[in-house]
């Protein structure tokens, strides 16, 4: 297939098909005479891992790691084990930032009373970081 086409049935922009090439995330393709990327079936499985990968918020490095281990599938997966979860902890983590933040933002806004913007609590509250309840 062509690139067009591996484009529509992966989701991904050709110009990131390209980068996940040039950056060996993905094998190069064999050219047509007419110097055409011709993409296999092997082609469109990797990139689908690839995105999927890309979604769940996984870096370059760690999906890098990941193929390298589906290369080799006699290899002991214990290490797909440990990027995951570390990338849980990340992620987890983020949820718990997010989490505060969502609540200070709440608090905030439940300090609003309308009026006029010199004593409106938001921007009070925003121009003072003491004003927080806690870290976020």
């Amino acid at each position: 297939m062509k690139i067009g086409e591996l484009s529509r049935a992966t989701g991904t922009n050709i110009e990131t098909i390209r980068y996940y090439e040039r950056i060996g995330l993905l094998p190069a393709p064999l050219r047509t005479n007419a110097n055409y990327r011709s993409y296999g079936h092997a082609h469109r499985t990797r990139l689908s891992f690839v995105r999927h990968s890309r979604d769940l918020g996984f870096t370059i490095e760690e999906i890098r790691s990941l193929l390298d281990l589906s290369d080799h599938p006699d290899r002991d997966c214990g290490e797909a084990d440990r990027i995951a979860s570390a990338h849980l902890e990340q992620v987890e983590a983020k949820i718990d930032q997010l989490s505060a933040l969502r609540d200070e933002l709440t608090r905030i806004v439940g300090r609003c009373r309308g009026g006029l913007a010199g004593d409106c609590r938001v921007i009070e509250a925003l121009g003072d970081h003491g004003q927080c309840s806690r870290a976020h």
